[in-house]
């Protein structure tokens, strides 16, 4: 079997049903667009065969300005285009992006993670986009029901991953694995917005720290 095919099939499940899921009136699904689904297999593809010791992250979702456009949970556009990080070295040939946007907490997530060994993988409790009604250019909290609807793609990933550490970025992260009655412990990283820089940092280090 060819590595492609290999691929194919560990995330052949996930795929089929994120791209199914149709855009609603308060969330858009980001993953009907062939070249963001594209981008982020690219991204999982980077991670599996790293084979690290792996770290999954859970956000809250998909913000407007960031994995709407780019496909990859944690980037924007901008990020993708400039960061040194090695991650983004090695996608930035190769993923499609067709407009141009930064966003403040995936710059603040990522420029913590720059001298870090360890690349987590990013996914969100809710993997669309949820926006004010008649205004997709913001951003709302995924409600209860739409969290879980993510739970799914998160024992997926769970799955395919078999991670060593797990942790949320913000309460509805944790909210959407303590739903999981996972065996694992859960640890929670303040979200960086609203005052929260500090408290995430010395979170995400601690966190980071398991795994070297």
């Amino acid at each position: 079997m060819t590595l492609e095919a290999k691929h194919m099939n560990i995330f052949d499940a996930f795929f089929k049903r994120l791209q199914k899921r149709a855009s609603r009136d308060q969330a858009f699904n980001p993953y009907k667009e062939p070249h963001l689904r594209a981008n982020l297999k690219l991204y999982f593809e980077y991670l599996y065969e790293l084979n690290q010791n792996q770290i999954l992250l859970i956000g809250e979702a998909p913000g407007y300005k960031g994995c709407r456009l780019t496909g990859i949970p944690f980037s924007s556009c901008d990020l993708i285009q400039s960061s040194q990080h090695k991650l983004f070295k090695h996608l930035r040939d190769k993923v499609i992006l067709k407009e141009s946007a930064s966003e403040n907490t995936a710059a603040m997530i990522w420029e913590q993670l720059e001298d870090k060994n360890i690349i987590p993988i990013f996914w969100n409790a809710f993997p669309f986009h949820p926006f004010n009604k008649g205004k997709q250019s913001s951003n709302r909290a995924p409600s209860s029901k739409e969290v879980e609807e993510g739970q799914w793609y998160i024992k997926e990933l769970i799955k395919i991953f078999k991670p060593k550490t797990i942790a949320a970025i913000g309460r509805k992260g944790e909210l959407a694995l303590q739903k999981l009655n996972l065996k694992t412990e859960i640890k929670y990283i303040r979200h960086p917005s609203y005052g929260g820089k500090s408290d995430f940092i010395k979170h995400i280090n601690e966190v980071m720290s398991l795994d070297t």
